[in-house]
């Protein structure tokens, strides 16, 4: 088993907020890091953020062909890859009908398809050397939606629908998943990150309308502090038993625990109905 200071990071979406604050954590806590930027300029930036530790790597996510060329780079390095962390992403607000095809499906590349991609070819080299923890930035909004970011809920309710699954197929193989379900933090997914559906349709303006402007008027103002959620995401990777799920905040854990009270509630409500369809 590789040392803590062997032990390589590989974290997409690092030129700010969550991404960057993982990166900086776990550089100082004597792992080498391995970040995706899209800037040739702010791979400079990177490799002097914790200068020995950090490296950055040229990638964008959605630009799957370029994916194996990145994992290579850091192998050719360190020869292994000890975590993954799917940080890249972003945000697009709007009501569901507002939503044109086209910015549903940049919604999911990114956010699904990116994370899919590589982890599909992360995942040969943690069975090969039979350990690693593949960890998803996901967010409350992947278990309990809202109106105004119905497509974001949709990414990321896909995005723990298949880490649930994973999880389950390479525990044998000692590779664990934890999906990182963060509340508001404070960071720029609110604000600069964020895209808006260029549709805007009046009668939304009490339901998908007021809960988007809610999400940009905090924006800079979130209780979350990035650095406090690095850190309980590095000890929750590095425990002897990470967790499947991981809420952050007040926010995630009262809203996830809601939501749950409230299927549960649903379930048992209409269970007569529900039981009475065997043959």
């Amino acid at each position: 088993m590789a040392t803590q200071e062997q032990k390589t990071w590989f974290i997409t979406g690092v030129s700010g907020g969550l991404g960057k604050a993982i990166a900086v954590e776990a550089a100082n806590n004597g792992y080498v890091v391995f970040g995706t930027l899209r800037k040739r300029e702010q791979v400079d930036e990177f490799d002097k953020l914790v200068p020995g530790k950090t490296f950055g790597v040229l990638l964008d996510v959605n630009k799957h062909d370029d994916i194996q060329t990145a994992i290579d780079t850091i192998i050719d390095k360190t020869n292994r890859i000890d975590i993954l962390v799917n940080n890249a992403g972003y945000g697009l607000f709007g009501a569901i009908e507002e939503v044109s095809m086209e910015e549903a499906r940049q919604q999911m590349e990114t956010n699904f398809f990116g994370a899919l991609a590589v982890t599909q070819k992360v995942l040969p080299i943690m069975r090969q050397q039979r350990s690693g923890n593949i960890v998803q930035i996901s967010s409350m909004a992947g278990m309990n939606a809202n109106p105004g970011v119905g497509l974001y809920n949709a990414s990321k309710f896909a995005l723990e629908g298949y880490s649930e699954a994973l999880s389950k197929e390479v525990l044998p193989l000692n590779i664990f998943v934890t999906i990182v379900e963060p509340g508001p933090f404070r960071t720029e997914w609110a604000g600069p990150s964020s895209k808006r559906a260029e549709k805007l349709i009046e009668d939304y303006k009490e339901t998908a309308h007021v809960v988007i402007n809610r999400i940009n008027g905090y924006s800079g103002q979130q209780p979350g502090d990035p650095e406090k959620a690095a850190k309980a995401i590095i000890k929750a990777v590095t425990s002897e038993k990470p967790p499947l799920r991981l809420p952050l905040g007040e926010a995630a854990v009262n809203g996830i625990l809601d939501k749950l009270k409230s299927v549960e509630q649903n379930i048992n409500d209409w269970k007569e109905v529900s039981l009475n369809t065997s043959f």
